[in-house]
């Protein structure tokens, strides 16, 4: 009995610590990788969830399984060392896997937004990325846009490469600064006023939204954005094309 309670005692301990760094690991991850509304138009909150929930439970259920007093101090130690190399090494797996699948961008396309990751951006293309932008940033996701095609040529081997899964958004060769695109930013868009017709049943949270961002529907106009898992609606100020808000509503 006595040696269960040294166990539970011990597991507990691992457990707390293994939640401390769990937390911090989560402040990097949805405070600064997965900000909203990435966590989940980018399926953050889910894979970090899974991931930290093997993780945190892994150190602790094994130190149940291992600890023991009657063991020679050399061996019990040896014992937990390998567990907390095990479980670091898990962490450095997991913390890895959530940051290549992070959002790196929302760029942009013409007629919508689309949130770019890590994992889209082509290999291939990373020597055309323009000259002040960071094409994988560690920071969190920045605003982007398409640039105009050159040439009849370009618009078509990139309609093409589209069509074969690389979306515009996601090549570096065609990307330029947001504020180079705002006069085609604001002519997309369409006013907030004219997605509440549209989502008449929706209207009321459309205006909590808004409300929420400091806005009127009648002040606010509005983007589809498209996302790894889903499709949301982003709400732009109609003069300086500012992102001001987001709704988990498909506005295509």
């Amino acid at each position: 009995m006595h040696n269960w309670k040294d166990r539970f005692r011990a597991a507990g301990i691992h457990l707390g610590i293994s939640l401390a760094i769990a937390a911090m690991a989560a402040a990097l991850v949805f405070g600064v990788w997965y900000p909203y509304p990435y966590r989940e138009i980018s399926g953050g909150r889910e894979l970090f969830v899974l991931l930290m929930t093997v993780d945190v439970m892994l150190g602790p259920l094994l130190t149940l399984a291992v600890f023991n007093r009657a063991k020679p101090g050399a061996e019990l130690r040896r014992d937990l060392t390998v567990i907390g190399v095990l479980q670091l090494a898990a962490l450095a797996y997991g913390m890895w896997t959530v940051c290549v699948a992070r959002p790196v961008h929302l760029v942009f396309e013409i007629d919508r937004f689309r949130v770019v990751h890590a994992t889209d951006v082509p290999s291939d293309l990373m020597d055309k990325v323009p000259a002040g932008i960071d094409a994988l940033p560690l920071s969190g996701p920045t605003l982007l846009a398409v640039r105009p095609f050159k040439d009849a040529v370009e618009k078509s081997d990139a309609t093409v490469q589209a069509l074969g899964g690389i979306s515009l958004g996601s090549r570096p060769d065609l990307w330029q600064a947001y504020p180079a695109a705002r006069a085609e930013v604001l002519k997309a868009a369409e006013p907030a006023e004219r997605l509440k017709t549209r989502f008449a049943a929706q209207a009321p949270e459309i205006d909590r939204v808004l409300e929420r961002a400091g806005r009127q529907a009648a002040t606010t106009a509005y983007l589809p954005l498209a996302g790894r898992k889903s499709f949301w609606t982003a709400f732009i100020d109609p003069t300086t094309a500012d992102v001001v808000a987001f709704m988990p509503l498909d506005s295509f």
